[in-house]
């Protein structure tokens, strides 16, 4: 178990050090081909919880430490550790003797008899003390939700009444929610081949099934064919929400890796253009499209220009805009302590540049629906507020959440989702063009 702690650590320590996850992990598994699938699915849950809960074991280690530590390494070993002394449920004396193997694994001068020492020492001293330092830290925001305190206040300022459920909910493990195609079989039916395949599922409302335990891909039925995709529920309400009509010209703006562009053409669309800033993450788009088996004219541009735009207007836009993906975080950890405080400035900013080069390209009585995965206003309603002040052949449309199949499982839908155990956090505006 050392090596997957070892593993684990190296992938926090570059995450610490400003690198996604999603780079880190694999780079850090990468690094040693000849660990075992088992221990390589271990490294990714050491990973994935010492980053959602670091803000609480950063913390704990401060305390226990009389001066900060000199090598990164040892640190990360420490960290990760302590989440399983915290948070995993494996023997605490197998975690503290596999930590001081780990580190005695690892390349001068981190070996030395020192850090062995320190290691033991300190995780030692967290098993008998840990009383006393849990009640040191009660006080402690970050420590208590594992989030930065500029978050915190920012939650705290505008969901006054839901903060603390935003923040908990945001350090749960996400759902495995699926999408069925139903151009290619009803709901109930794969609902009944799920249960024949011994998969426990729920239905949330429309496509979606929510799965009881998260499966792997390649043991859902169907998923290979396009018979069903992987989709949070909440993200599944931006092709209905678009409504689209027949034969309507459809633009997917920033579009990649295209769930949503494939729940679209699912949904009967037929000329839809999807958007996407980034070639490489457009060949994403381009497998979901080709494992769905459908559609869509697919276009490398920048949806705050306008140099690949035909000049044809659309009946539809998507406007999927880059965000804090604040609402997402319980299932990209490591957005929690990448994020600063003026980045939510930076991608306001982008995102009024966004807005209104689309309502350029819309037609005369055409729907632009506004989407982010974001749960801080100024990126939400606010953003829409602005854009409304500036443009008078703008107004913003009503849902009528009566009409959205599951609405029951949606905490007060009027735009904005805030993460529940049934979906991640979004904010949906639909506006039309007078």
């Amino acid at each position: 178990m050392y090596l997957s702690q070892q593993i684990a650590a190296q992938a926090v320590n570059q995450v610490l050090s400003g690198r996604n996850l999603t780079l880190a992990l694999p780079a850090a598994l990468a690094s040693y081909p000849n660990a075992t699938p088992q221990q390589r699915g271990a490294a990714q849950d050491l990973s994935y919880g010492t980053l959602r809960f670091y803000g609480e074991i950063d913390a704990y280690l401060i305390q226990l430490l009389e001066k900060p530590l000199s090598d990164d390494r040892v640190h990360a070993i420490l960290l990760v550790a302590l989440y399983q002394l915290l948070h995993d449920k494996a023997d605490a004396f197998t975690v503290v003797n596999q930590a001081v193997q780990a580190v005695s694994m690892l390349r001068k001068p981190a070996a030395k008899a020192w850090a062995k020492g320190l290691v033991n020492a300190i995780l030692r001293n967290f098993l008998r003390q840990q009383t006393a330092l849990a009640d040191r830290l009660a006080n402690k925001e970050v420590a208590t939700y594992s989030y930065p305190q500029w978050w915190i206040n920012k939650l705290k300022l505008q969901y006054p009444a839901h903060w603390q459920s935003i923040l908990l909910n945001g350090n749960q493990h996400p759902p495995m929610t699926l999408r069925v195609n139903r151009q290619k079989i009803k709901v109930t039916d794969y609902q009944q081949l799920l249960t024949r395949q011994g998969i426990e599922s729920a239905c949330l409302g429309g496509q979606a099934l929510v799965l009881s335990k998260p499966v792997a891909v390649e043991k859902i039925p169907g998923f290979s064919d396009g018979v069903v995709s992987v989709q949070d529920y909440g993200a599944q309400l931006a092709a209905v929400l678009l409504d689209v009509p027949e034969h309507a010209r459809v633009l997917d703006a920033c579009s990649a890796p295209g769930g949503k562009t494939g729940h679209i053409l699912e949904l009967g669309c037929t000329n839809l253009t999807a958007l996407d800033s980034d070639p490489s993450r457009l060949l994403r788009v381009q497998s979901n499209l080709s494992r769905l088996q459908l559609h869509a004219q697919v276009i490398s541009g920048d949806a705050a220009a306008s140099d690949w735009w035909d000049g044809v207007s659309f009946d539809r836009i998507l406007a999927d805009v880059p965000c804090t993906a604040s609402g997402i975080v319980r299932r990209h950890v490591d957005i929690k302590w990448l994020r600063r405080e003026a980045d939510v400035a930076s991608f306001v900013a982008q995102q009024a540049k966004i807005l209104p080069n689309l309502w350029q390209m819309l037609a005369k009585g055409g729907k632009l629906l506004y989407v982010s995965c974001s749960v801080f206003n100024e990126e939400n309603q606010g953003q829409v507020d602005k854009f409304l002040q500036n443009n008078a052949d703008a107004r913003q449309l009503a849902f009528d959440v009566s009409a959205i199949a599951g609405a029951d499982n949606l905490t007060q839908f009027n735009g904005q989702l805030i993460p529940t155990a049934a979906h991640d956090g979004f904010f949906y505006a639909l506006l039309q063009k007078n």
